[in-house]
């Protein structure tokens, strides 16, 4: 796109690159400007896979919905940096596993959040807000969340290809462990995470190119430390892997060596026995205590 078309909310900065867009441009989408595509092919340069990592990533999201609704008889989901809408959301999977299941998307990008409303019009159990993952007090206590979730029942909380754009200095580990806090028992944590451990240049460089062309600064971090952010859930099988190694449909759905699409992802079932829904608005309060409001 070179002119900003009717749809483009006011106040919308498009002159630099957004992950939401640039993620929708290597899937294919065309939600995206100069600037978006720009950065998507220089990140390209450094790492040619990136764009079958992005399908890896949404594949693995779509896997992670169908176990939660399945197996895992979740009903509401909490989806944290959904994105831009493309292909097979969140509320339609879930609704094709479990009809009546309620979905909250969450992104800070006005253009991934005026899209969901779009394809959310009319939908009595889907929502969208615009809200930032790292003030999740206001997630938690925004009107269209407590309206669509119940936090006293079992909740998927995913949080796909988004904590590696939470800074160290934004304490991530804090944010989880808040948001983990807000869910009963039998809730589930869904996270894939990009990860440094088998090809530290490649991922030093793309941090390095990333970082000089993209608003959210982006962080990759290490199998022990994407494995912390699950403290107090318990691992289902297969445990932390390389994304296209969580469950898959099918021999093809994994390519040759997993590793070098450097995506870790998981799923955590919260399996304690504390009062069901004790953290949503105790923990909206404990957060704005300590800063995160």
């Amino acid at each position: 796109m070179t002119a900003e078309p009717g749809w483009v909310p006011p106040g919308t900065d498009t002159g630099k690159a957004n992950i939401a867009r640039v993620y929708d441009w290597w899937l294919g989408g065309d939600h995206n400007f100069r600037a978006d595509q720009d950065a998507a092919r220089a990140l390209i340069t450094v790492e040619p896979k990136i764009r079958a990592m992005a399908r890896i990533n949404r594949d693995f999201l779509g896997r992670a919905v169908r176990y939660m609704a399945g197996e895992g008889g979740i009903r509401q989901f909490l989806d944290i940096g959904s994105g831009i809408p493309t292909g097979q959301n969140v509320h339609q999977v879930a609704r094709q596993a479990a009809p009546g299941s309620r979905v909250v998307y969450v992104d800070n990008d006005a253009i991934a959040v005026g899209h969901s409303k779009l394809i959310l019009d009319g939908n009595p159990d889907a929502t969208v807000i615009h809200a930032d993952l790292r003030d999740p007090g206001a997630i938690l206590d925004h009107p269209e969340t407590r309206r669509l979730l119940d936090f006293t029942q079992p909740v998927g909380l995913l949080l796909a290809a988004v904590l590696h754009l939470i800074a160290d200095d934004d304490r991530p580990r804090e944010i989880v462990a808040a948001l983990r806090a807000a869910l009963a028992p039998g809730s589930y944590l869904a996270i894939s995470h990009s990860c440094r451990d088998t090809r530290p240049e490649v991922t030093a460089a793309f941090q390095a190119v990333y970082n000089s062309r993209i608003a959210a600064q982006a962080v990759i971090r290490t199998h022990e430390e994407i494995t912390r952010f699950f403290d107090g859930f318990t691992l289902v099988e297969p445990g932390l892997v390389w994304a296209s190694q969580w469950r898959p449909q099918s021999p093809e759905d994994v390519p040759e060596e997993p590793a070098q699409y450097w995506m870790k992802a998981g799923i955590g079932r919260h399996d304690g026995t504390s009062s069901p829904g004790s953290g949503a608005s105790a923990t909206a309060t404990s957060l704005a205590a300590r800063g995160f409001r």
